[in-house]
């Protein structure tokens, strides 16, 4: 199983939003941190603002922030949104299934248990969960980021 890189930012971005609550946390501090292009974080913010998960504020002082507590962002609602479904082989959609052996393939029962057991775990954890370590995460991404002050006087 693996999950695109769109759902790991998207992970990473409400995990961000969740450190700095209530401050706004801005597209340029995600992709600064993340090492990854502006267009690209703000797709994922955009989409996330749409879904009911992010709150964004326009303009030059705007960003984002968390549109709901993080304890109740449920990590696996998000994983559907970002991923859409999880066909992770062929015979998972029967309108593209051209396996002869769909209905009667215990490898294919096994790989959707698999997957529902991925989910299920996904399913127990929350946004606040995994920005509870919410000490180490900053140390760690504090030389990451801009400071403001710096950058305004520059």
């Amino acid at each position: 199983m693996k999950l695109t890189s769109y759902t790991n930012y998207a992970m990473r971005s409400l995990q961000l939003a969740a450190l700095k609550a209530p401050e706004l946390v801005r597209i340029d501090d995600v992709a600064k941190i993340h090492n990854l292009s502006r267009p690209h974080i703000m797709k994922i913010v955009h989409e996330l603002g749409k879904a009911g998960y992010l709150e964004t504020v326009r303009g030059r002082s705007g960003g984002f922030r968390l549109a709901r507590p993080p304890e109740d962002i449920i990590v696996g609602e998000v994983v559907r949104i970002t991923e859409g479904p999880l066909d992770v082989v062929e015979c998972f959609n029967p309108e593209k299934n051209t396996c002869p052996l769909m209905g009667i393939c215990v490898l294919s029962k096994k790989i959707q248990e698999a997957t529902a057991a991925f989910m299920a775990v996904l399913d127990d954890l929350t946004i606040a969960d995994i920005a509870a370590n919410r000490g180490q995460l900053m140390e760690r991404i504090a030389p990451l980021e801009t400071p403001r002050l710096e950058k305004a006087t520059q």
